[in-house]
């Protein structure tokens, strides 16, 4: 069933007002009659008659019920550049036919509306302006006790949840003497997915602490890597003799493998700053387009291997979603998405977002940030002092040009470039990774390097 606006319910309470065309025929009839009266001249009396005669027979049958409209999108979440499919329904519940409907609403700037069929006729297309049909008024007839449906095709270009509407209707009867007061259906909510950049990581994770997953970790135990020939000892199971290596040595060795298992990964998605122009799917990216199409792209990466993801936000609302695994978790992750928005604050946030949450020591944090606040820069090397496991994704467009309306514009973009560079090369020196998104095999390099460091031996240890 489509998702929809409730039906607006007929209304008798005069709603229905004389137009232009009617003021102007009472006018022309008096001044008819008058004029004959006064000048005693009955010409112009038959000459008002047909006036007076075709206003009378027009409103014989005056509607009372104002018009319905129903505004209704297609179910189910729709992905960047998928297809639109939208219906507004017009109805009659007068016995009496609307000689005219005019109908116009409103849509998200995202939402780019192509085709508009009425009853099964194409009626308008998009202009080579780029114009959006809905922004246009459209005119129908309805006939006494019909319904008018008209149908809106078009492409949904960005990710979020988009208003569709809202949509007046304004109807004319009695031979356009009566005009109804606007008639408005509310607007409903187009959901849009982001699209999933492609993204893969081969690479081991840093600690797995579950008992199951698709990740090859340091500990021994039931899997499918090796990890070298050892002599057999109790409980060991037959099936893992290396009878050459026996026979060799004259001793019972087995094959030891490395367990397999499962691991989890916090996307924490930094919203105190936005920068970049987006030009919705197949555009340029801003900041948040990078963001959410990155986190999207690496949750349904980890969540297909069966690793536990969860996500957080690092800024003012400090929204959470639990970690989880599976399909339907992947479906919910989509969902928390739509609702990520660039959110700035004066205040410090970091004991407000990580006070009451505690992060598993095993978990890779992937920190998906712009880089464009201090604050987040203290943050990311705040999580590596605490001894996380932490990987920063640059989500900042390689392509940002400086604003060319002030004189020293371009002057102030390099020195801030160069004051970021110094930034980066910090956050290296605390051991903080940094790498630009760029779709398959982005963290590939860095999680290596995560690892590996995951699995030396420390100071002091014996």
């Amino acid at each position: 069933m489509p998702s929809s606006t409730a039906p607006s319910p007929p209304e008798r309470t005069g709603g229905w007002t004389p137009t232009w065309a009617f003021g102007r025929a009472v006018l022309l009839t008096g001044l008819l009659l008058i004029a004959g009266v006064l000048l005693g001249r009955v010409d112009l009396v038959v000459l008002a008659a047909p006036f007076a005669i075709g206003t009378a027979y027009a409103l014989r049958r005056r509607p009372a019920a104002l018009p319905q409209v129903q505004l209704s999108a297609a179910e189910g979440n729709q992905v960047e550049g998928g297809e639109l499919s939208g219906q507004v329904t017009v109805g009659n519940p007068e016995p009496v036919d609307y000689d005219l409907v005019l109908l116009q609403g409103r849509a998200s700037r995202w939402l780019r509306i192509d085709r508009v069929t009425i009853a099964g006729t194409a009626v308008a297309a998009a202009s080579r302006g780029g114009q959006s049909v809905v922004d246009r008024p459209l005119a129908s007839a309805v006939p006494a006790g019909a319904l008018v449906e008209v149908d809106l095709a078009g492409t949904v270009r960005r990710w979020g949840r988009h208003p569709l509407g809202p949509v007046g209707v304004q109807a004319c009867a009695a031979l356009g003497l009566l005009v109804s007061r606007t008639v408005v259906a509310e607007a409903v909510s187009v959901s849009t997915y982001p699209v999933t950049d492609p993204f893969d990581a081969v690479e081991a994770m840093p600690r797995a602490a579950g008992l199951v997953g698709a990740h090859h970790s340091r500990r021994p135990g039931e899997g499918g890597e090796l990890a070298g020939v050892r002599v057999f000892g109790p409980g060991d199971r037959l099936r893992r003799v290396d009878w050459r290596v026996s026979l060799r040595a004259r001793q019972l060795h087995v094959a030891a493998t490395l367990s397999d298992r499962d691991a989890e990964v916090v996307l924490l998605l930094d919203v105190l700053a936005e920068a970049g122009r987006s030009g919705g799917v197949g555009g340029a990216a801003s900041v948040l387009d990078t963001t959410v199409r990155a986190a999207a792209a690496i949750a349904e990466h980890y969540l297909h291997r069966g690793d536990r993801v969860s996500m957080l936000e690092y800024g003012p609302a400090g929204r959470r979603l639990r970690p989880a695994t599976g399909r339907r978790h992947y479906l919910t992750v989509l969902e928390w998405l739509l609702d990520v928005h660039p959110q700035s604050s004066p205040h410090e946030l970091y004991d407000s977002v990580f006070g009451a949450q505690l992060l598993s020591s095993d978990a890779l944090v992937v920190v998906l940030t712009p880089l464009l606040d201090e604050r987040s820069a203290q943050m990311l090397a705040r999580l590596a002092w605490s001894g996380r496991f932490v990987v920063a994704v640059d989500t900042l467009p390689a392509d940002l040009a400086p604003s060319r309306e002030r004189r020293w514009s371009e002057a102030a973009h390099r020195l801030w470039r160069l004051d970021r560079d110094t930034m980066l090369r910090q956050l290296r020196e605390h051991g903080v990774p940094v790498v630009r998104w760029a779709g398959a095999g982005s963290l590939d390099e860095v999680l290596r390097d995560v690892a590996r460091l995951a699995t030396a031996p420390r100071a002091g240890a014996r």
